[in-house]
């Protein structure tokens, strides 16, 4: 399995704390490498770091990952929105990969209920937690997903109706990339959307799963205790 970690923004919400979110210290590591430990454990063999703010120091940072071998890529178009650092990954990208984002912490039961929830009548999959009111999730900054039958069928930080909150990973298809190919400078949010309006973007529950968006000191004083009580980095025991 390839894993497609996004690790190419500025993340100046949390500038105070940290010059760069993938190198944020969290539990005396670098996120980068907690997400990097998650993947493996969830079956991940090619995981590819697509950098781009600060690259030469989180390139050296994935290096020096002791958990096995991962690839970085830069985004010389970094500052543009997400969806560009997507399509970075296009020369590499496999027939079907997982796609998270460097600030966003997952149990790796998490990513393996993502890695395994592939269809052949989509042209991706996002993970969606239905735990609305999570004392994790930040409300105000959470992306939102509307779902119907399985389906996306609304997605974006600002819908009034939703039943469930996105949470980062993805499978991913050349779909995808095709889609944003086809948009100027997009967010990943706008290819989701034009898959779903084509009813090729699918949903899968991880709702018994933990997560959580790594975005300011709230939260990453939270990841902080959640590694702390696990430090088998194979989720909270709330997870159950």
């Amino acid at each position: 399995m390839q894993a497609i970690i996004l690790a190419a923004g500025q993340g100046t919400r949390l500038r105070a704390v940290s010059p760069s979110k993938p190198l944020t210290p969290v539990a005396g590591r670098p996120l980068i490498h907690h997400i990097l430990d998650r993947l493996t454990a969830a079956g991940v063999t090619r995981p590819l770091v697509i950098t781009g703010y600060r690259s030469d120091e989180v390139t050296a940072a994935v290096a020096a990952w002791q958990g096995g071998r991962a690839e970085s890529l830069f985004n010389a178009d970094w500052a543009s929105p997400n969806g560009v650092s997507v399509l970075a990954a296009l020369p590499r990208l496999e027939a079907q990969a997982l796609l998270v984002m460097a600030d966003h912490l997952a149990s790796s039961g998490l990513y393996a209920a993502v890695a395994g929830a592939g269809r052949a009548d989509a042209g991706l999959v996002l993970g969606i937690d239905r735990r609305l009111g999570h004392p994790w999730a930040d409300e105000a900054d959470v992306t939102r997903v509307a779902t119907r039958q399985g389906r996306i069928v609304a997605i974006g930080k600002s819908l009034c109706t939703y039943d469930a909150h996105d949470c980062g990973v993805f499978l991913i298809t050349p779909e995808l990339t095709n889609a944003l190919a086809g948009l100027p400078a997009p967010g990943l949010s706008d290819g989701v959307r034009a898959l779903a309006a084509r009813g090729r973007a699918a949903v899968t529950d991880i709702s018994a799963h933990d997560w959580i968006d790594i975005d300011d000191p709230r939260a990453l004083a939270l990841a902080e205790a959640w590694i702390s009580a696990s430090p088998t980095a194979r989720g909270h025991p709330s997870a159950g």
